[in-house]
């Protein structure tokens, strides 16, 4: 099995030489994929993979799924609601899952990536890194997100995507989702 380090350096070779006609469309979109027990080290390598792209002349933007979740469920209309039920029976995990996952499903995690993306645009030589999907789990998969996105996606925008490959186009989000087949992307890893 490849390193890290050996799938960051063929994605980046792929982005280089643009997508191939073969895949599901032209937009730039890819997937770095490595397993779940390697999300630390994908934390760690950040950085270093960031700092990179800016000496190879790229204009990063990042956007963290993680950051996004957590400030879109802070300024919740409904926050005080939740944690009024949430004191009432505090384990009651399904419930308080499917409101969170409602609420960010109203688009409002899906509009912060592609304001990111649309300034992206803006820009040469820029590229998107999304970090942190793992905070995804148990609201929502990112395949929905990207597309409901499709056409948005003008820069190379690489999601960093713990779980499995299964054949070509077919990912396992965190390894122990259904496969996916919905992803329009190139995967590495």
């Amino acid at each position: 099995m490849p390193s890290l380090e050996a799938n960051f350096n063929e994605l980046m070779t792929r982005i280089r030489h643009g997508r191939e006609l073969s895949s599901a469309s032209f937009e730039p979109i890819y997937y770095l994929v490595f397993p779940t027990k390697q999300i630390l080290e994908v934390k760690r390598r950040l950085p270093a993979w960031t700092a990179r792209l800016r000496n190879d002349g790229w204009d990063v933007h990042q956007f963290s799924i993680a950051e996004a979740i957590s400030d879109i469920l802070q300024q919740a209309p409904l926050r005080k609601i939740w944690l009024a039920a949430d004191r009432k029976a505090p384990q009651a995990w399904e419930k308080t899952n499917k409101s969170l996952a409602n609420a960010l499903s109203r688009g409002s995690l899906q509009d912060r990536l592609e304001a990111v993306l649309k300034e992206a645009n803006t820009k040469n030589n820029a590229i998107v890194l999304v970090t942190d999907l793992e905070a995804l789990h148990p609201y929502l998969r990112i395949g929905a997100i990207e597309s409901k996105l499709y056409g948005e996606f003008k820069t190379p925008t690489i999601f960093l995507y713990p779980g499995e490959r299964a054949g070509k186009t077919r990912l396992k989000f965190l390894g122990f989702y259904p496969e996916d087949g919905n992803y329009r992307s190139t995967h590495v890893g």
